[in-house]
């Protein structure tokens, strides 16, 4: 199953998705429309979430203070894309582009989120971010 996630797209309330929604396109939603209440109700009160570089965040408070937090701070997500999109059981898994703007500075990296659904909620979820520009090799390092 393939999805290109539209972020200007609503649940209907959290956990009772439209039939072209996910947990994770509307955990990704959320966060493009800026809304730290609707993040923290996109995922259970035990779930654990690993960002990229470094930081965990255990249980719906935490997600909701560090959502909050965040865009507090100026956060701006100007836009986060799913290229490739799946899921299979409880299971999604996303390759993304992502650009925001944090801290006066605006940047795009791309990465790839698991995550574990139930009930409708994220229980648990993974990002991975690309490190350095991709290139075709031909030959030699960069």
């Amino acid at each position: 199953m393939r999805h290109r996630a539209a972020c200007s797209r609503r649940a209907l309330r959290p956990g009772r998705y439209r039939e072209d929604m996910t947990a994770l396109t509307e955990y990704v939603a959320a966060w493009v429309h800026g809304d730290p209440e609707s993040i923290a109700a996109l995922v259970s009160e035990g779930c654990v979430v690993t960002e990229c570089y470094g930081p965990v965040y255990r249980g719906r408070p935490r997600v909701r203070q560090w959502a909050q937090a965040w865009f507090g701070a100026g956060g701006t997500v100007h836009r986060w894309v799913l290229m490739d999109h799946f899921v299979s059981g409880d299971r999604e898994v996303a390759q993304w582009t992502f650009e925001c703007t944090f801290r006066g500075s605006r940047g795009t990296f791309e990465g790839a989120t698991i995550a574990r659904v139930a009930d409708g909620l994220i229980t648990e979820l993974r990002e991975y971010e690309t490190s350095a520009p991709l290139y075709d090799w031909e030959g030699s390092w960069r």
